[in-house]
């Protein structure tokens, strides 16, 4: 488990960075998506994933790493509409909230995980990187489903959870890019 939790750390850093640096070009205009397109900016990554995988080669020059750190990060913006809401004013908060912003739903997510790694025993570890963007895929069609029910659901989860798990699979598989990287 120390393991996990600092390969977590290491794929939460690469993405934080992502997120800061391009918010830093771009500033917060994403503060004004719903979180429906975010879900559709979610599935755009993943669905590029699936597409790279298949065809095995890219013509552009980001690969499927780029796109798992897309979608750790699309979901921590759509937690964070969800908890803010839509601002059409997009300076209403300072880098620095939004900063703190990221930092709590990442590491929300992260205690998520952890309290389900040791209940399912590290099952992730023998999984394909090719499943996991497949349960991300499953994750975005059943918060579509939610969001076409005005968020309203009878026995399941909500949008917030399975953000959060869209996160940790994302994070799942940037952990085994880097390990077979490193291998």
């Amino acid at each position: 488990m120390t393991k996990t939790k600092q390969q977590f750390e290491e794929a939460i850093f690469k993405c934080r960075q992502v997120f800061l640096a391009k918010m830093n070009d771009y500033g917060m205009a994403w503060r004004i998506l719903r979180p429906s397109s975010l879900t559709d900016q979610i599935y755009i990554k993943a669905n590029r994933i699936r597409s790279l995988q298949i065809k095995g080669i890219s013509k552009i020059d980001e690969g499927i790493e780029d796109e798992f750190i897309g979608i750790v990060n699309y979901a921590i913006m759509a937690l964070i509409q969800l908890e803010k809401g839509l601002s059409t004013h997009v300076k209403e908060h300072s880098f620095s909230e939004i900063e703190e912003l990221y930092n709590y739903h990442i590491y929300t997510s992260k205690a998520l995980m952890e309290n389900k790694n040791h209940d399912y025993d590290e099952a992730w570890r023998n999984m394909r990187i090719s499943s996991l963007d497949d349960i991300i895929l499953m994750k975005i069609l059943r918060v579509k489903e939610i969001e076409d029910n005005e968020g309203k659901t009878m026995v399941s989860e909500g949008l917030d959870a399975n953000y959060k798990d869209m996160i940790n699979y994302a994070l799942f598989a940037l952990i085994k890019i880097s390990e077979t990287k490193n291998s």
